[in-house]
C-alpha cells in the first residue's frame, strides 16, 4: 500500500503557509504517492472567504507539487474529523500510511487521532512559529482540553 501525506488545515495566514512549506519539503523527500488537504472550514483571507483545504491545495500546486497529486478533503472541522475523512479517502486509494504535517504543537494529539483511525502514522513538524509566553501557554492548555474531549468521544 502507499503513502500519502496529509497537511491539516487551520486559520488562513502565516501558520498554514508554514505547513504548506513544510508539506513540499516532505513531498520532495519521501517517496509519498498522494497529497491530501484536510480542513472544511472557511476564514476571510485578503477580503476573500477562502476554505482551507483549497488554499493548501493551491499553494501546494503553486510550490511544485503535481496537480493530479493533491487531493482535498473539504468535510472536517476538527482534528478527529480529519482523521476520519482522510482515512475514508485514503482506504478507497489503498493507502494505509500517513504522514501528518501540521505544527509542533499540534502533532503529538493528530498523530494519535490518525492512529485511532487505523492508520500508520508518522509525524512532520512544520515547526511552531514565533509565539508568546502566553500564546504557547493557551496552545498547550488547548491541546490538553482537546486530548481530554478527543477520549471523551471514542
Amino acid at each position: 500500500m502507499g503513502v500519502a501525506l496529509v497537511v491539516l488545515g487551520c486559520r488562513v495566514g502565516p501558520t498554514l503557509a508554514r505547513r504548506a512549506s513544510a508539506t513540499v519539503l516532505a513531498w520532495e523527500s519521501l517517496d509519498a504517492s498522494l497529497v491530501v488537504a484536510s480542513g472544511g472550514r472557511t476564514w476571510m483571507h485578503q477580503r476573500v472567504i477562502t476554505m482551507e483545504s483549497d488554499w493548501l491545495a493551491r499553494e501546494l500546486v503553486d510550490r511544485g507539487v503535481p496537480a493530479a497529486s493533491v487531493v482535498r478533503e473539504r468535510c472536517s472541522y476538527t482534528t478527529r474529523e480529519n482523521a476520519r475523512f482522510t482515512r475514508e479517502l485514503l482506504v478507497r486509494r489503498g493507502i494505509d500510511r500517513v504522514t501528518v504535517v501540521t505544527c509542533a504543537w499540534h502533532l503529538p494529539r493528530a498523530t494519535a487521532l490518525f492512529e485511532r483511525e487505523g492508520l500508520v502514522v508518522q509525524g512532520w513538524t512544520a515547526g511552531a512559529g514565533p509565539s508568546s509566553p502566553l500564546q504557547r501557554s493557551y496552545r498547550r492548555a488547548r491541546e490538553w482540553v482537546a486530548l481530554k474531549l478527543d477520549g471523551a468521544r471514542s
